[in-house]
C-alpha cells in the first residue's frame, strides 16, 4: 500500500500524546508514586470506556462467556498494552531520564521486525531496514542535541532496563492486534467496537496494574499530593495518551502494519523535544529539522508495497 494522509495522521498522533505522556510522567515524580499514577490513570479511562462500550457490551452475560472463550489473547493483550507497559514506563521515569527513556524507544522499529521475522514468520525488506537505520540516526540526532559526541557521555540505570522491557513487550502487543487467533477473526469474532475491545483490554490490564499498585503501597510509598495540576494530568494521561492514542494506534497498525507503525513511533522523541522547548521557552534548533527529515525519511522508505488484513484487528 502507499502511505496515505490518513494512516500518516493516525500513527502520528500518537506519539504526540505519548510525548505529552512521557513529560506530564516526568512532572507526576514526587506528586504521585509511579505504580499508583498508573493504576489510577486505567481505572479512569475504563470508566470512561465503560460510557462509551457499553452498549456494545450487551448483554453482560454473553459478553462475559464470550471473554471466558477467548482469554488468552485478550488477557495478553490487556497485560502487554495496559498493565505492563505503562507501569514499566512511569517506574522507569523515577530513576531514568528523558533521554535515557527516549534512547531505549528508539529500539522499538527494530523490536518490531525483530518480533515480527521470530514469532509472526514476517522477514523485514531491506527497505524497512534502511528505513529503521534512518530513523535511529534521526532519533540519535535529538538525543545529543546536534552532536554526536555527547552520545558518549549518557549513562544508563536501571530504569533504562525496565524501558527496554516495555518497549518490546509493546511490540507484541502491536503484532497481535494484527495476528489475532481464529476465534478473533471473521465470523468467530464478537461484535465488539473499539471501545468495547478497549475497555475489556482495560479491565484485564488493570489486574497487573492493580497488584504492581498494591505492592509499591505495601513499601510505604509516599502518599498522593493532590493539586489541580494532578487532576489536569491524570485527565490527560486517560484521555490523550490512552483513549485518543490507543484508538488511533490500532486504526494505524491495521491499516499499515506494525512494522510501519514502529517507525512512527520514532517522532515521538522529536515531539517531547519540541514540547520541552516550548514549555522551558526555547527554541527549535536546525538539529531539529535535520531530524525530523531523517525520521520521515525512514517512514517513506520502509513504507510498505502491498496492504496487510486489517479486517482482523481488533480495535
Amino acid at each position: 500500500m502507499t502511505l496515505t494522509p490518513r494512516v500518516a495522521l493516525l500513527l502520528t498522533i500518537p506519539p504526540l500524546m505519548w510525548a505529552g505522556n512521557a513529560v506530564v510522567g516526568r512532572l507526576m515524580v514526587g506528586h504521585v508514586p509511579p505504580l499508583t499514577l498508573n493504576f489510577l490513570r486505567w481505572v479512569l479511562t475504563g470508566l470512561l470506556l465503560l460510557a462509551l462500550a457499553s452498549h456494545s457490551l450487551r448483554p453482560w452475560p454473553a459478553t462475559w462467556r464470550q471473554v471466558l472463550a477467548r482469554w488468552p489473547y485478550l488477557l495478553a493483550t490487556g497485560l502487554l498494552g495496559v498493565g505492563f507497559f505503562n507501569s514499566l514506563q512511569y517506574a522507569a521515569l523515577v530513576t531514568s531520564t528523558p533521554i535515557n527513556l527516549t534512547l531505549v524507544g528508539a529500539s522499538l522499529p527494530v523490536w518490531m521486525l525483530a518480533v515480527g521475522a521470530l514469532v509472526f514468520g514476517e522477514r523485514p525488506s531491506p527497505r524497512q531496514l534502511l528505513g529503521a537505520a534512518l530513523g535511529l540516526v534521526g532519533v540519535l540526532l535529538v538525543i545529543g542535541r546536534g552532536s554526536w559526541t555527547s552520545l558518549v557521555q549518557v549513562e544508563f540505570v536501571i530504569g533504562d532496563l525496565l524501558m527496554l522491557l516495555a518497549i518490546i513487550g509493546w511490540a507484541f502487543y502491536s503484532w497481535l492486534l494484527v495476528r489475532p487467533p481464529a476465534s478473533m477473526r471473521g465470523e468467530a469474532r464478537p461484535r465488539w467496537d473499539w471501545a468495547g475491545i478497549l475497555l475489556i483490554q482495560t479491565a484485564l490490564g488493570l489486574l497487573a496494574a492493580s497488584v504492581f499498585a498494591a505492592a509499591e503501597q505495601a513499601l510505604d510509598a509516599p502518599p498522593i499530593r493532590w493539586s489541580p495540576g494532578v487532576v489536569a494530568g491524570l485527565l490527560y494521561v486517560s484521555v490523550g495518551a490512552s483513549i485518543v492514542a490507543y484508538r488511533c494506534w490500532g486504526l494505524g497498525v491495521a491499516a499499515g502494519g506494525p512494522a510501519l507503525a514502529g517507525f512512527f513511533n520514532n517522532l515521538t522523541p522529536l515531539f517531547a523535544a519540541l514540547l520541552s522547548a516550548l514549555v522551558l521557552g526555547e527554541r527549535p534548533q536546525l538539529y531539529h529539522g535535520l531530524a525530523f527529515v531523517l525520521i520521515v525519511g525512514g517512514i517513506a522508505v520502509s513504507t510498505p508495497r502491498a496492504r496487510p488484513d486489517a479486517q482482523n484487528v481488533p480495535g
